[in-house]
């Protein structure tokens, strides 16, 4: 083609283009045909750079939002702009495998990648067995979206050293401005603890997902800071964001964001102190069995806490242990003594993911209720990733994630103890505390279903994999940038 044949057809696509969207808006006022221009560049940037893509795409999560906000009578949700460019990075990823048969096998062989294939597999299994099997494939394949771009394609990204700090800043940035914004408008009510609940809407559905959120990079953003071989200016402004971090995560008043960063705490000593793993785990098994032993004990003592939630902070973190009348203690233990009585029904498969705050309701007592329970499926999940899977995929599909987290924990402390980087230690130590903040706040909530909580949960634990694969060498060589996948 001639260049004047190009610039004749370069006028006449845009004449089209400017001629059809003058008509959707005067005829349906409707602006959506202008984002056509920026898919287009994004679909190419895909097959081109792929890795930055993905990068980019982390830009995007902190204000991310639900689309039902703008179209409430929507069979299906979906967060935007980040999920559809998670599914567009998926099928892309997945096309040049197909097509380039190029994969390192390494990842493929490493435990944690073989067990988050089982998990797949499996929870692929209980669609089939689902009592819902629509709401379970999508259940399904929304995990997709977020395992295969961020964990195994991540490992790819994640050769590169800087990628993981790039990582860090392009999502902590933008939640930083989106906690001084839900700050700002907190404070117009006083911080009052009710009002906080919800404030941080539409961006985060809850109180609880947004503290959540915030606990996993507060331990990076410590030793960022602490760290005196990273150059001064970084180290300010991880200081400046470790303030901001650190203001929002108190006026969220989320009490289990807040209790996960002592197990996080927990787990830099034990890194610190060269603590073996078999000891951590027989402490936790004797824990486990101590409370089991004691339990009529401990409830007695708890139900004579009548403390409840405050913004007083003193009473906020007493009422921690007061499952008498704090309606949001009770409703969780209502929650997970349905969760019980579901896995009981359906032990081996479960009624499929995706499906227990639709089929949870029956399962209430009515002496359990609180004033916050609901009937109508619109109530939320279990409040537990391990008691949701237990209810959703049986037995085998909880055992499967707690094993999940144990291989996170296992190769974390493992790569941290043979590493000589001190750069490279302060990234596993950073990712492997921010994901021990989600195991326990797993316990209280579930959210590895949203793109706010999801992406960093693998995108730590492909940080951790990368870095026993490819950085893990006394010598540290200078690793060239990854190929664009």
């Amino acid at each position: 083609m001639t260049p004047k044949a190009k610039i004749i057809a370069f006028y006449a696509i845009a004449a089209v283009f400017i001629a059809i969207d003058c008509f959707l808006i005067a005829k349906y006022q409707t602006f959506a045909f202008n984002l056509l221009p920026v898919a287009l560049i994004v679909i190419a940037a895909m097959f081109f750079a792929l890795d930055k893509v993905l990068l980019l795409s982390v830009l995007c999560i902190p204000f991310s939002i639900p689309l039902k906000n703008f179209y409430p009578d929507l069979g299906f949700n979906i967060d935007i702009p980040t999920e559809p460019l998670f599914v567009g990075i998926m099928f892309i990823f997945i096309l040049k495998l197909l097509v380039e048969h190029k994969y390192d096998k390494k990842i493929l062989k490493h435990p944690l990648s073989v067990m988050i294939f089982v998990y797949i597999l499996w929870h692929l299994v209980t669609v089939c067995t689902s009592t819902m099997p629509l709401v379970s494939i999508k259940s399904w394949v929304a995990s997709l979206w977020f395992i295969l771009p961020f964990f195994f394609l991540g490992i790819l990204v994640f050769k590169s050293e800087r990628n993981m700090y790039r990582f860090f800043f392009l999502y902590m940035i933008p939640f930083a401005a989106l906690i001084i914004f839900t700050l700002v408008k907190h404070s117009a009510y006083n911080f009052d603890q009710h009002i906080g609940n919800g404030i941080m809407n539409p961006f985060f559905n809850d109180h609880t997902s947004y503290g959540a959120a915030i606990a996993m990079f507060i331990p990076f953003l410590i030793g960022f800071t602490l760290n005196r071989e990273v150059d001064r200016k970084w180290r300010i402004v991880a200081a400046v964001l470790l303030v901001i971090f650190i203001t929002g995560l108190i006026f969220s008043y989320t009490r289990a964001a807040w209790i996960s960063l002592f197990g996080a705490l927990a787990v830099f000593l034990i890194l610190k102190l060269k603590i073996s793993n078999k000891i951590v785990f027989a402490a936790i098994i004797v824990l486990i069995g101590g409370f089991v032993l004691m339990q009529d004990k401990i409830l007695i003592k708890m139900e004579g806490n009548k403390v409840e939630s405050s913004t007083d902070f003193s009473k906020h973190i007493k009422s921690i242990s007061n499952i008498t009348s704090d309606a949001s203690n009770l409703e969780r233990i209502n929650r997970w003594n349905c969760a019980y009585r579901m896995f009981k029904e359906k032990p081996v498969f479960g009624w499929g993911p995706g499906t227990y705050q639709f089929k949870y309701a029956p399962f209430q007592h009515s002496d359990e209720k609180t004033i916050i329970s609901t009937n109508a499926g619109d109530g939320g999940n279990a409040h537990s990733d391990y008691l949701g899977s237990l209810a959703e995929s049986g037995l085998f599909g909880m055992l499967n994630y707690i094993l999940v987290c144990i291989i996170i924990y296992i190769t974390g402390t493992r790569t941290y103890r043979k590493l000589k980087d001190r750069r490279l230690k302060l990234i596993v130590a950073s990712a492997l505390c921010g994901l021990v903040t989600y195991f326990i706040h797993g316990a209280l909530n579930n959210f590895l279903d949203i793109d706010k909580i999801a992406v960093p949960f693998w995108g730590f634990a492909a940080m951790i994999v990368a870095i026993e694969l490819y950085h893990n060498k006394e010598e540290k060589e200078e690793l060239e940038e990854p190929a664009k996948e």
